[in-house]
């Protein structure tokens, strides 16, 4: 069990958990969460389900990709352990990606048991929403750092870092509210629909309104202040720690930003397809590994910083996954 063969599982389990997430939106976005009805783990109370339509494929699927994800999670965490020296970063990594795993199960569970899918447009179902949300950003989180750590990444310190380890976890957690306001945005508009622009701009400030439309204006306005944040700290960072791996992620980080502020702008005005909710969503999660690696970098501690070796942080992970 070499650290090398490790970063590969790392990598690949962490690519893996995207595509499970990614597949979750599209459950969200195409009203098949109550595929399976109210049954958890089984699928309308049977193991495998007979002659299941396409609600029901597309949450089975969801189901069994993300147990598959779980195994692998599980795994990272048994191979870390045997891998890495006690008190190694990586090992913490790994044990924070299995507890976030167990906590993305179980808020899922309660997602389907509760009926909060499909139709649901209660209160409820916008909270848990939030929190499956904010879980699932801790978990990518985890993961990443995992990987990060499993690569020679130095382990954070945050005592001494002044008022640079301030404005980062700001960003991270400014990062996070985006988030939440994103993924009630995209419940309001998979429930209630807009037939144009004006008509989805004037629902939204209409008293009358359903809450969840009410709420969509909260994601723009707070994605535009997060995101010009979030180009200011990258100018900042890498003058504060002038070094490469903090330079080339805030560089990262930057160009992700404006990628996503396009995307975003894009997906209001073509009224929030299917497809480009996805995108959306693998962006925002790019942004947030982005965002995680520069503060790691950024925070590491100076007696044991090193670079982490051969390239580009991001674009690691497609060498270390294939």
């Amino acid at each position: 069990m070499t650290q090398e063969r490790f970063r590969k599982l790392a990598a690949a389990t962490l690519v893996i958990t995207l595509g499970v997430i990614l597949w979750g939106a599209f459950v969200r976005a195409t009203g098949s969460g109550a595929g399976c009805g109210a049954h958890w783990p089984m699928c309308n109370g049977e193991v495998l389900p007979r002659a299941p339509g396409t609600a029901t494929l597309i949450e089975f699927t969801h189901r069994l990709t993300s147990g598959i994800a779980f195994l692998l999670v599980l795994l990272q965490f048994v191979w870390a352990r045997r891998a890495f020296p006690s008190r190694h970063p990586a090992r913490a990594g790994a044990a924070a990606s299995l507890f976030f795993m167990i906590t993305e199960a179980a808020v899922g569970a309660l997602l389907v048991v509760f009926e909060y899918v499909a139709d649901n447009a209660s209160a409820g179902r916008a909270v848990w929403m939030a929190v499956h949300l904010i879980n699932t950003f801790l978990l990518l989180g985890a993961m990443t750092c995992t990987f990060w750590w499993a690569r020679g990444g130095a382990p954070v310190r945050f005592r001494g870092q002044g008022s640079t380890a301030v404005m980062l976890v700001a960003a991270l957690v400014a990062t996070l509210l985006v988030g939440v306001t994103g993924a009630i945005a995209a419940l309001g508009d998979t429930l209630f629909t807009a037939n144009s622009l004006a008509e989805g701009i004037a629902q939204d400030f209409s008293p009358t309104a359903h809450f969840l439309v009410q709420l969509r204006t909260l994601h723009p306005v707070n994605a535009a202040l997060t995101a010009a944040y979030l180009l200011m700290l990258r100018s900042v960072i890498p003058a504060r720690r002038p070094s490469p791996a903090v330079r080339r992620l805030a560089n990262a980080t930057g160009a992700i930003v404006v990628l996503q502020i396009g995307v975003g702008i894009v997906n209001l005005v073509l009224l929030a397809p299917v497809s480009l909710q996805l995108v959306h969503l693998l962006l925002a999660d790019a942004l947030w590994m982005s965002l995680v690696l520069l503060t790691a970098a950024a925070l590491a501690s100076p007696e044991t910083a090193q670079t982490p070796p051969a390239g580009e942080p991001m674009a690691a992970f497609g060498r270390e996954a294939g």
